[in-house]
């Protein structure tokens, strides 16, 4: 299948290279110049990289990134025509995600919106879930890319669908790893060490799939990016801002703004969202003990 891909970024990147690797004609297109996929045509617009192709999966960082690659100058609109499937990976509003598809209909071409889960080990391991929203004939349509991607994918309904899941899980994501570490600070304060925390957590009905994969980093005290704190913090304000449409009150996830507010006052925005703990730290006067600190005592 001849696919377009435009945004080559932590997820990016990675997800176009397993195209290639499936055997699809693949052409990309980056906003900082310099990155490339081995196997894949580089373009020097959105619109050249959409030229002829079947698929256009876009995979970058915001709502206003989407509309500047869709309809800015040399967008990719400028190259789409009737029965292409246009794919957005990015997590975006899903209000704007609607308005993008109708802007599009008129020219025939469908809409999906298929923002995913799995950080930089699922892009790279091809092991994605996605949340689709689309027309049922478009996702058929689309299927070997998933395959190629992922290991699952869900439709949860119309365009717009997929994000609005997207955002939900995040929000639960976002809550879930500030609990475990507030936890961590308070038990460092009172003198339980991480890896023991971690060991009882692993083992009751506190465990989850957020603490699994995150305490490893933790314990490391590594916070380099597999999900930059920019972009946590981007969705928490996407969650916010969409239930503020919909009349929803959501009091937790307004106070984890505040600290993710501060985070990026202090620097932190390029690291991963799990560096959220530092701050704790820091008010608590403690650090979180990791395996190298345990191993040293």
């Amino acid at each position: 299948m001849r696919v377009a891909f435009l945004g080559l970024g932590i997820m990016g990147g990675p997800m176009a290279s397993n195209l290639v690797k499936a055997g699809h004609e693949v052409s990309t297109w980056n906003r900082t110049p310099g990155k490339t996929v081995e196997g894949a045509r580089s373009a020097a617009s959105p619109a050249e990289a959409a030229q002829g192709a079947e698929v256009v999966w876009i995979c970058v960082s915001d709502t206003q990134a989407v509309e500047s690659v869709l309809f800015g100058p040399q967008g990719a609109s400028e190259a789409l025509s009737e029965g292409v499937v246009v794919v957005d990976s990015s997590t975006i509003a899903p209000s704007a995600t609607v308005k993008f598809a109708e802007r599009l209909a008129p020219k025939g071409v469908q809409y999906v919106d298929a923002p995913m889960t799995g950080s930089k080990v699922g892009a790279e391991s091809g092991t994605l879930i996605f949340f689709v929203g689309g027309e049922d004939s478009a996702i058929e349509k689309i299927k070997p890319l998933f395959a190629a991607m992922g290991k699952k994918f869900c439709r949860i309904g119309e365009t717009g669908k997929g994000h609005a899941a997207k955002i939900a899980m995040n929000l639960q994501i976002a809550l879930i790893y500030e609990g475990f570490a507030e936890g961590l600070t308070l038990a460092a304060k009172l003198g339980v060490d991480a890896p023991t925390l971690i060991s009882l957590i692993e083992a009751s009905m506190v465990r989850s799939g957020v603490v699994e994969y995150k305490a490893p980093f933790v314990l490391k005290r590594d916070f380099t990016p597999n999900f930059p704190l920019r972009l946590m913090h981007k969705d928490i304000r996407l969650a916010l801002s969409a239930a503020k449409e919909n009349r929803v009150k959501l009091p937790a996830l307004e106070t984890v703004e505040e600290i993710y507010d501060l985070a990026v006052e202090e620097g932190q925005q390029d690291l991963d969202y799990s560096a959220t703990l530092t701050l704790l730290e820091k008010w608590a006067g403690v650090e979180v003990k990791g395996e190298a600190a345990t191993a040293q005592k």
